[in-house]
């Protein structure tokens, strides 16, 4: 499938989570984001090659570190924070929390519209987990920012 112009058309995007234990990650998201395992691959000893969850409308990928793939802990950290936009913010941190995540920023009304914190999953993923509480214009959100930058 090609775009105008002859392009070729993007078919599927998500991102692919390194992780130090992935069985137990694959279990970690189900129970703290009811994911739902749709493949998984594995090689010597059960180390997990490629894990295709889906979360909501979502998909993410989870493998082992290993092969050249380090996890957040062997680079000191992740530059990376996934974004979920939820039902209820507060319900789905206390989850993960339940799950063994740690709060980064704890869930909060925030001054773009949302109510929302962050949370680093137990492998060293940063979640940023929101819901909307106020329908805000791109001009209002960044005179909030401007305000709150300018304090």
């Amino acid at each position: 499938m090609t775009h105008a112009g002859g392009k070729p058309a993007l078919t599927r995007f998500h991102p692919r989570l390194v992780v130090s234990d992935g069985p137990r990650a694959v279990d970690f998201y189900r129970t703290a984001l009811g994911a739902e395992e749709i493949e998984r691959y594995t090689g010597p000893g059960g180390r997990i090659v490629h894990a295709l969850l889906r979360l909501g409308d979502a998909l993410i990928a989870v493998k082992d570190a290993g092969d050249g793939d380090p996890a957040p802990p062997d680079l000191g950290g992740t530059p990376v924070i996934l974004a979920l936009e939820v039902s209820d913010a507060d319900a789905v941190a206390e989850a993960m929390l339940r799950a063994g995540a740690s709060v980064v920023h704890p869930v909060a009304d925030q001054h773009y519209g949302q109510r929302g914190g962050r949370l680093a999953d137990p492998f060293g993923h940063q979640w940023m987990i929101s819901h909307p509480i106020e329908d805000l214009t791109p001009d209002q959100i960044q005179r909030r920012t401007d305000e709150l930058f300018s304090s």
